[in-house]
């Protein structure tokens, strides 16, 4: 969701942000096969199955390298019980109702950073590359053997990407 807050305030604030990392994020809006799919979603969390949620989106979040990993599987249940249902169903509402940001990408006039896992499902590699072609000067950066969930996938590489933006 990170991504999409970080359009909005672009919108309400652009002259409050210095600097743009975008990860593993799409400026386009939901299709209405997106949004039936996260209804379903959020049917299921409501009726107390946010475990069931978690299993779903587990094989779209990381890198299918990782399917089988019990470890990272158990993160993202985690990752889910710590959000709670009622958290996850207001962030899924959020990100249905987000507008289309493609038209306000050249505006974007601040040092942008467009990072996506070359596995990313959820925002496929395409989605990043029209985010970097429409930002005046944005660095795009496919991370290898990553997922949509980049920084659990390649912590290490995602950090090298942040800091050499950082540091340029």
């Amino acid at each position: 969701m990170g991504g999409y807050i970080a359009f909005e305030i672009l919108r309400q604030a652009p002259e409050r942000v210095d600097r743009l990392a975008l990860l593993d994020t799409s400026a386009r809006p939901d299709t209405p096969e997106q949004t039936r799919r996260r209804n379903d979603l959020i049917a299921l969390a409501r009726s107390g199955r946010l475990d069931d949620v978690a299993d779903l989106l587990f094989p779209l979040l990381v890198h299918q390298s990782r399917h089988g990993d019990a470890g990272a599987r158990e993160l993202v249940r985690r990752m889910a019980d710590e959000t709670g249902p009622e958290a996850f169903v207001r962030q899924q509402q959020a990100i249905i109702g987000r507008p289309d940001s493609r038209p306000g990408l050249g505006a974007i006039a601040c040092p942008t950073l467009v990072l996506v896992g070359d596995g990313d499902e959820l925002t496929p590699p395409a989605l990043s590359a029209e985010i970097a072609a429409g930002i005046p000067g944005a660095r795009l950066v496919e991370v290898a053997g990553s997922g949509h969930l980049s920084t659990l996938d390649q912590p290490e590489q995602v950090t090298r990407a942040l800091v050499e933006w950082l540091q340029a």
